[in-house]
């Protein structure tokens, strides 16, 4: 479905959607079969992710509305924008927008990452309690994806985070198994009066990195999901896994969180942007301008690391 064929003005523009999904819903493992795939991930050649996982917790807002991701068909309006934009390399998201995505035939050539652990709903009296609700590992490796993400809030207060990281360095091992990525997505957070809180400070970040890092039997697959905070040179010291930035829902002006995306994507480590609600819902309403102006801050040249002798002691 091209962008050319779409009557945003029409209601009925996805109902092909749900008579597919009715009549034959074998049509989403034929789709994953037949789509093209992503040639992988390079050094240097960033990549640019869009995030499309968050009606799946509940989490609906989006430039301070509180329901603007409700409405599905504009968001597939907005995501087939930002994907037919080439410097876009895939997406993120939950089993039914990805089934919907498939559908639409919009994520030939892109990297694919399912959306793991959705059961952490936003302001659910046990939120820290984030279960595995979304894809498997087996699931991603049938519709041939590229890995899945976890997000993994460590929250020292709450008895429940123990099992909640060994169901995490499962899940990253059954990833492992299938030879798929596992984005890891950490944060210590916290209870603060009743709702969930991400500690974002350099030192809470770095902590975050060191156990998730090593969850799981292997990192070899693993990469990291990361805030931009202050000190990100430090933050990224922690880490030699590839990491994305992610985006979060800003409140600062569109031009001042670019500069920050900028000066992060700058730094060794980092292969690119995980992005959703502040591309997909920009307040000028500009999809595909916010998405442009994104992927313009990307490295697309290949990095050819240079180790010596005296460095390795």
């Amino acid at each position: 479905m091209s962008l050319e064929s779409i009557d945003f003005d029409d209601p009925r523009r996805y109902e092909f959607l749900t008579k597919i999904r009715l009549e034959d819903p074998g049509a989403v493992a034929r789709a994953a079969e037949a789509r093209i795939k992503h040639p992988g991930a390079v050094l240097g050649k960033q990549n640019f992710i869009v995030a499309a996982d968050h009606p799946a917790r509940g989490a609906l807002t989006a430039q301070g509305q509180p329901t603007a991701m409700a409405d599905r068909r504009g968001l597939l309006d907005r995501l087939q924008i930002a994907l037919a934009n080439p410097a876009v390399d895939g997406v993120l998201a939950s089993p039914d927008i990805m089934d919907d995505l498939l559908l639409l035939g919009a994520l030939d050539g892109k990297l694919v990452f399912g959306s793991m652990n959705r059961g952490g709903l936003a302001g659910f009296v046990n939120e820290f309690d984030d279960r595995f609700t979304g894809h498997t590992a087996d699931a991603l490796a049938a519709l041939g994806a590229d890995g899945g993400k976890m997000l993994t809030r460590i929250c020292l207060g709450d008895p429940v985070t123990a099992q909640f990281l060994e169901a995490t360095a499962k899940a990253i091992d059954s990833l492992n198994s299938h030879g798929l990525i596992a984005m890891v997505e950490p944060f210590l957070s916290e209870w603060v009066d009743g709702k969930v809180r991400n500690d974002l400070s350099p030192d809470a970040v770095i902590k975050s990195i060191g156990i998730a890092s090593g969850l799981g039997t292997s990192s070899a697959l693993t990469w990291m999901k990361l805030p931009v905070v202050a000190e990100m040179e430090r933050v990224m010291a922690a880490t030699t896994m590839p990491t994305v930035l992610l985006g979060g829902d800003p409140a600062g002006h569109q031009d001042e969180v670019f500069a920050e995306w900028g000066k992060a994507l700058a730094l060794p480590g980092v292969q690119g942007l995980t992005v959703g609600r502040t591309l997909l819902y920009p307040a000028d309403g500009d999809v595909a301008g916010a998405v442009a102006a994104a992927a313009s801050l990307l490295r697309h040249e290949e990095i050819i690391p240079s180790v010596s002798k005296e460095t390795v002691r």
